[in-house]
Formats: structure tokens, sequence, C-alpha cells
């Protein structure tokens, strides 16, 4: 493996590289991508680039992707407005249609950027490789599912055979009706199904903040709790960190909250001895 041509000039360092690459060979690294990294097409290209050399040091990376900023432009183009309970959009039969489009149309997307990186990757939606299968979250929320299950087996075909699967948070219900999830829900239900190594969540903050705004680098359950309680997690981190904990004590050996737009934070995570972001674990 020549390391010299696969590592960027501006990424970790070799020698840290070298360290790190026995402990991932192989692995599952689930990684969620939201906010500006899917908006802004600078950032969107890094990170396919990244992604693209953790394939090419042997790791096994799974994509999940989001799509709420696409979703709203496309809404507010139809006039149509959306209604936000607990952090989750109330999901009507005439969104749920708009929702699906936008999703499969952004996840073919990915794999055609990919494909610009020679780069074999597949999609994962709804109509084509449907992996999650879900019930109702509430009836409030009408189209909005929560995971039951996981078919890892198409999943697991599609690494063997050196392929990036690209998975859409989209689900069938046992009536085969589509429904939208939580990406962040999605990926934390395929990470502990695959018992991946990390879960990387890719989003628009640094990572889990203390209360002067510094970033927490590490943090297990008793310590969020405390700091949810006082107040120092608070608002939409919330039910993140409560999925991120759930996903650690469910077979996945560690969770990580990282900033999407600072340049080659998943390389920096995984291959560097600063690490990037909040690592949670158990």
């Amino acid at each position: 493996m020549e390391l010299d041509k696969i590592l960027p000039q501006d990424g970790p360092s070799k020698e840290e590289v070298i360290r790190y690459l026995n402990k991932y060979k192989n692995e599952y690294i689930v990684i969620k991508c939201g906010g500006s990294v899917l908006n802004d097409p600078k950032l969107f290209e890094k990170l396919i680039g990244d992604i693209v050399i953790l394939k090419k040091l042997e790791f096994n990376p799974v994509i999940v992707h989001g799509g709420g900023k696409k979703i709203n432009a496309k809404l507010n183009s139809k006039n149509i407005k959306s209604k936000f309970i607990k952090g989750l959009r109330v999901t009507s039969k005439e969104i749920i249609n708009i929702v699906k489009e936008v999703l499969i149309d952004f996840n073919k997307e990915i794999v055609e950027t990919f494909k610009n990186f020679s780069c074999k990757s597949e999609c994962f939606t709804s109509e084509q490789n449907c992996v999650l299968l879900v019930e109702p979250a509430d009836k409030e929320l009408e189209f909005v599912g929560v995971p039951l299950d996981v078919d890892i087996k198409i999943i697991n075909k599609t690494i063997n055979e050196n392929i990036i699967p690209v998975i859409a948070p989209l689900g069938l219900s046992k009536n085969k009706q589509v429904y939208n999830i939580n990406a962040d829900t999605a990926a934390g239900a395929i990470s502990k199904k695959l018992k991946a190594r990390r879960l990387l969540i890719l989003s628009d903050v640094e990572g889990v903040l203390d209360k002067d705004n510094k970033l927490i680098p590490e943090i297990n359950s008793i310590k969020a709790n405390e700091l949810v309680k006082k107040g120092t997690i608070s608002e939409g981190m919330i039910p993140k960190i409560n999925n991120c904990i759930d996903v650690a004590r469910n077979g996945v050996k560690g969770v990580v909250i990282i900033d999407g737009r600072k340049s080659h934070s998943i390389l920096f995570e995984l291959l560097s001895d600063k690490g990037a972001g909040t690592l949670i674990r158990q």
C-alpha cells in the first residue's frame, strides 16, 4: 500500500496513519453525513474524497445521508409548510412523496460523485436495496418511522464486492408503505446491527461543548446525563446524544460527533492522535 500516493498532504501524518491502520482495517465505519457538508459542493467533494481514502486503506465505510435542507427547499418551492414535533418533521401523505423523491435523487447524486473518484458505490433507498424495516414512530408524525430491523445481508454482500453502500434514511413498513426516518436514528440502527467499530456523525457543530464553549474530547453516559441536567447539553443536542449513547451501549465501540465543515475531519478522527470532535462511549 503506497501511503504517500493515498494520503492528502494536509491530513494526518504518515507515521500516525501507520499506527492506526491495523486498528480499523476491515472494520465497519458508519458515516452519517448531514448539515453543510451535504449542501456545500466543495465540502461535499472533499468528504467523498476522504471516504475514498478510507476505502483504499481497506476500511469498510458505510454511508448514511440526510437531506433536510434539500427537502425544505423543495417543500418551499411548492409552498408546503412544515411542522416539527421535537425536531422531527410531521410527514403527511403529500410530504412523504416529496421526501422520497428528494432523497432518492440525492442518493443517486452521491453514488455518481463516487464514480467520479473511480470508486464503486451503490444506492440503498426504499426502492432499491431497501434494508430498513420500520414501524410508525408516532401517530402525530404520520409517515415518520423508527427502525424495527436492518437487513444487513445486502450491506455485507455489497461490501464483500468492494462497493460502498450509500443509504438513504427511508424505510418500508410490513405493508410496504414508505416512511421517512431521522438520519441519526437510521445510522444508529445500522451501526448496531453491523456491530460497527465506529459511527461518525458529521454535522455543523464541533462536537459536545462545555459551559465555556470548549470542546469535550470524550464523554460517557454518566457525564452526558450530568451535562443534560446542568443544561450544558440542551435542545436538539439532547436526542442526538441519547441516540449516540444507545448506539455505544449496543455493540458499537465508539460514536463520534464531528464538524463536517473542517478539512479532513474524518481522517483526523480515525488516523491521528488528536482526533476530531467528541467521542462518546458507554
